[in-house]
């Protein structure tokens, strides 16, 4: 299955114990509802996916950590770190009005306020405190925006277009 027909839910971290668990970086809300899908898909940036089987999903202190099928030991899971996790499209719930998965913004144009065009969101960065956009202008310029409501206008995805409060000079 090609990346763009999946969605990117989360990646891989540090394993956990000896047995072949690995903390799980979910990039969305619940990721323990995760447990309810068939099966997960794994692979690397840029790279083709795979099917994986769940064989456990936990919270585990501030975090959760997943065992996946295929990965008996800590030297499977450690060859795992960095590996992200998605699904199908059509397997996820559609988001709520004011909600987005990541991949959904990727490739949108940012436009500031006065109509200047930023660039085109290259990716998001996961920071804790807020999800951040990384976008790139055509002249290589790379722009840090925080993905809060004081800078994010509107996300308009039929128009292809996220309007920011957010100058060009910054």
């Amino acid at each position: 299955m090609s990346g763009s027909e999946i969605v990117v839910l989360g990646r891989l971290a540090d394993p956990y114990g000896i047995r072949g668990w690995l903390r799980l970086h979910p990039f969305g809300d619940d990721p323990l509802a995760w447990a309810e899908m068939p099966v997960w898909w794994i692979g690397r940036e840029g790279g083709p996916w795979r099917e994986v089987g769940l064989k456990g999903l936990k919270a585990h202190g501030d975090g959760i950590v997943v065992l996946l099928d295929e990965v008996p030991d800590r030297t499977a899971a450690e060859a795992l770190k960095g590996t992200l996790v998605g699904a199908p499209r059509e397997m996820l719930p559609p988001p709520a009005d004011d909600e987005f998965y990541w991949g959904d913004l990727v490739g949108l144009v940012v436009v500031n306020e006065a109509d200047e065009t930023l660039g085109t969101v290259a990716g998001l960065i996961e920071t804790g405190a807020n999800d951040v956009l990384r976008v790139v202008a055509e002249d290589g310029t790379e722009r840090l925006l925080p993905f809060v409501e004081a800078v994010v206008l509107t996300v308009e995805k039929e128009a292809g277009r996220i309007r920011v409060a957010w100058g060009s000079d910054w």
